[in-house]
């Protein structure tokens, strides 16, 4: 095992942080580690902007290595799976999830389009991009399963995230002893099926908060400014992103403030007159299934939220 837990596939073992799963990286997953596709995801924050505001500082290559460990914990011998949690998130844009939907981008249509782009070193290696793609496109997969049910995915971010923000009351390889993967679902007992659904709720309720709404909201509104004179952002990074920003003159102050003093900004509600408009459409409250199906999750904010963040009026 490796002293140091490296993300760039130097030693063949792997071992993650946070789920404490050892396993030997394959060929492939070596390669991609290098390739730029998914090298980029060092280089975004997983919580997007709110990564100036908060503790959630860790990036999307952490979660996919993450992802791919609890793919080799329940299904070592899945390539395919292996490889579309490596890639999953490699369609998402600088910040995450902050400008999505901004001139009609989607990190969806994008990650499909870079993932085919990789057609030939997975085939250097034996790995058929459509397999990979089928794993997540429809139908049950290891990573995939009914509308409703806790995946992988999201598992791993609701304890990632957990971590992050101190709601984890247990370590997350404890809670992993405790679970099985059923046709894509996680599965596990009342109480910790209980849990994991606090924690979805949890997240639920972050996504909501001044710490994420503020950040984000001023970022998308600043990125949309530039999309249309800088059609590389959408590939480019978070460092990249705000270097741009913070050049641009229409952009450098607001940029600029929200870095150096957040608290500057705050939230107003949608009929506010000036600002940046901001509106979550999406929560993911996913639970894990006990005693055949996904327990119930306590009522989170009603949805769509929207909200306008403005600057604070001083004096």
């Amino acid at each position: 095992m490796n002293e140091v837990a490296g993300i760039l596939g130097r030693s063949e073992w792997y071992r993650d942080p946070l789920w404490a799963v050892e396993f030997r990286l394959t060929p492939v997953e070596q390669r991609l580690l290098r390739s730029r596709a998914v090298r980029r995801l060092q280089f975004v924050a997983h919580a997007g902007a709110a990564a100036v505001t908060t503790h959630q500082t860790y990036t999307r290559l952490e979660h996919s290595l993450g992802l791919l460990s609890l793919v080799a914990h329940f299904a070592p011998d899945d390539q395919a799976a292996r490889v579309a949690a490596l890639v999953h998130d490699v369609g998402h844009l600088p910040f995450s999830h902050t400008f999505e939907g901004v001139g009609g981008l989607n990190h969806h249509e994008l990650g499909i389009r870079q993932i085919r782009e990789l057609t030939p070193l997975l085939a250097e290696h034996g790995v058929d991009v459509e397999d990979v793609l089928a794993v997540e496109g429809g139908g049950s997969s290891v990573l995939r399963g009914r509308q409703g049910a806790l995946k992988l995915d999201h598992l791993e971010s609701f304890v990632r995230s957990g971590r992050a923000h101190a709601r984890l009351t247990e370590p997350a390889p404890a809670t992993l002893a405790r679970l099985r993967l059923v046709d894509g679902e996680v599965h596990t007992d009342r109480d910790t099926a209980a849990y994991l659904a606090e924690l979805a709720a949890g997240e639920a309720d972050y996504l909501c908060s001044w710490e994420n709404v503020v950040p984000n909201a001023v970022v998308r509104g600043l990125a949309s400014i530039l999309l249309p004179s800088h059609p590389e952002i959408p590939t480019t990074t978070d460092d990249a992103l705000w270097s741009l920003l913070l050049a641009d003159p229409r952009t450098r102050e607001d940029a600029r403030l929200l870095r150096e003093d957040p608290l500057a900004w705050d939230v107003f509600p949608p009929s506010h007159p000036d600002g940046h408009p901001y509106e979550v459409r999406h929560l993911y409250l996913d639970t894990a299934c006990a005693d055949g199906g996904p327990v119930p999750i306590r009522e989170t904010r009603s949805l769509p939220y929207r909200c306008v963040v403005a600057r604070r009026v001083v004096g």
